[in-house]
């Protein structure tokens, strides 16, 4: 049984992955701001009152933790707002850097000792991070801090490789969750976290830092 703490949790994609591996009998600890009731059904272990901007917030989740091993760490937690040229809300930009790339940043140097040889960190960015992929442009705010935080993953595959922690990139596919509008054109958050969840476990020091798709695909930076 292995040990999974996950961000972000309440629904979507984060509901899906604690699901799923509770099912799996992975033992888990999901995190968020505030539980739901189909969170708290799964009979995981939930702790609220979590915020990923916050140092403050962290260190208590972290004194929570003391003396527990991760052996992963899947940053999940994350949020969209639309922002257009015609429309450049600073201010949004400014907190979705926050919680879409510091965020994650801050809480994996807080769990570093919770890590070990063989622990994994999972960052969950997107697509619309990808630089050579934006043929639509728009989504500033979204867009932008999503490659600051795939480069926040690949500067941990590096700094942390020579300690024995890999470090994935991953991009869930277009899911049809809130964040998404429920989009009729995407995946389930079913498929999307098998996916998921196959690339985590085919994650190691050889292809630490690699940007991939939840299908497999490896995505162009």
């Amino acid at each position: 049984m292995a040990t999974y703490l996950v961000t972000g949790t309440n629904r979507g994609i984060g509901y899906e992955y604690c699901k799923q591996l509770q099912q799996q009998g992975e033992n888990v600890i999901a995190v968020c701001r505030s539980s739901s009731d189909e969170l708290d059904k799964l009979g995981v272990r939930v702790e609220t009152d979590v915020d990923i901007t916050s140092d403050e917030s962290i260190a208590q989740l972290v004194s929570k933790l003391e003396g527990i091993t991760l052996d992963v760490l899947i940053n999940n937690a994350g949020i969209v707002e639309r922002v257009s040229l015609d429309n450049l809300d600073i201010e949004s930009i400014r907190k979705q850097f926050e919680v879409n790339a510091i965020g994650p940043l801050r809480l994996t140097k807080a769990l570093l000792p919770n890590l070990q040889t063989g622990s994994k960190i999972i960052m969950m960015t997107s697509r619309m991070g990808s630089i050579d992929d934006n043929t639509s442009g728009g989504s500033y705010g979204y867009r932008m801090s999503k490659v600051a935080m795939s480069m926040a993953g690949k500067s941990l595959a590096q700094d942390l490789k020579s300690q024995g922690i890999a470090v994935g990139i991953l991009h869930p596919g277009l899911v049809s969750t809130r964040m998404t509008g429920f989009t009729q054109n995407g995946i389930t958050p079913e498929e999307s976290v098998k996916g998921l969840l196959m690339r985590i476990k085919e994650l190691n020091l050889d292809n630490t830092g690699t940007f991939w798709h939840s299908n497999g695909e490896v995505l162009p930076w």
